[in-house]
């Protein structure tokens, strides 16, 4: 069984997401619920409420959750933020690989959330919080990215990012360091992080960050990057890129 708490606000959120739990996921016991902040750090402070989850409202009545989070450490369960559509939370879940469940919940969203915990293990969760925690309160300021290797989670520079390559559902990174990581995510969800961070999907395999271009082969459809790799450009995706290369000459 996995333990869970939930922390939410709101007297009907808090009912459906117990029901849905017990419905859905069977295999979630929970152990504890608090509707506040001064609550949950009770809660979570009892030596006899040891949690493998927690479920929290990111904006409860008398603060944000991290305060609950700073009042509580170290931090040793896993966390699943239940939110209304917050565009800079979405985002900061996905920059910290933190779960998150959008109101109204989805069932199968929901399992999915539930089926990524994996209790008892070192999942660095404090570090993925201040990434998270950053990402949240920095918006226009991502420097950072949690990645689920498949040896273990890393945090990398996006800036020393080279270009990623897309082999089934996983994605391998190539790092200025010489490093590659192979990520247990497809490429399209870092194409959604990473676009607005001067990084381009020039094909479907491949998405490259344009401050690691050498050269563009234009007859023959590729580029080199600085670590000497050759990125086919597909036909369908050269328009674009070619825009996107007169957006840069005009910028520098």
């Amino acid at each position: 069984m996995i333990k869970a708490v939930i922390v939410e606000d709101e007297e009907k959120s808090l009912i459906n997401l117990r029901n849905m739990l017990a419905k859905e996921c069977p295999q979630v016991e929970i152990i504890g619920e608090a509707r506040k902040v001064e609550e949950a750090v009770d809660l979570l402070s009892d030596p006899a409420i040891k949690p493998d989850v927690a479920f929290l409202d990111i904006r409860l009545p008398d603060g944000l959750v991290f305060q609950l989070l700073n009042q509580v450490k170290p931090v040793d369960f896993e966390v699943i933020f239940v939110t209304a559509f917050d565009q800079y939370a979405i985002r900061a879940c996905e920059y910290s690989s933190i779960g998150y469940i959008l109101k109204p919940i989805d069932p199968d969203r929901l399992k999915d959330a539930v089926a990524r915990i994996r209790p008892r293990q070192n999942n660095q969760i404090e570090s993925r919080l201040d990434v998270f925690s950053h990402a949240y309160n920095n918006p226009n300021a991502f420097t950072k990215l949690s990645v689920f290797g498949l040896d273990g989670i890393y945090f990398v520079n996006i800036k020393d990012v080279i270009r990623l390559e897309a082999e089934d559902n996983y994605t391998h990174i190539f790092m200025h360091t010489g490093e590659r990581i192979t990520a247990s995510k497809t490429i399209k969800s870092y194409e959604d992080l990473l676009t607005p961070m001067n990084f381009f999907r020039v094909h479907k395999r491949h998405i490259i960050n344009l401050n690691f271009m050498r050269k563009f082969v234009r007859t023959d459809g590729y580029i080199v990057m600085e670590d000497t790799a050759k990125i086919e450009v597909s036909r369908r995706r050269r328009p674009a890129f070619v825009e996107q290369m007169r957006k840069l000459q005009q910028v520098y």
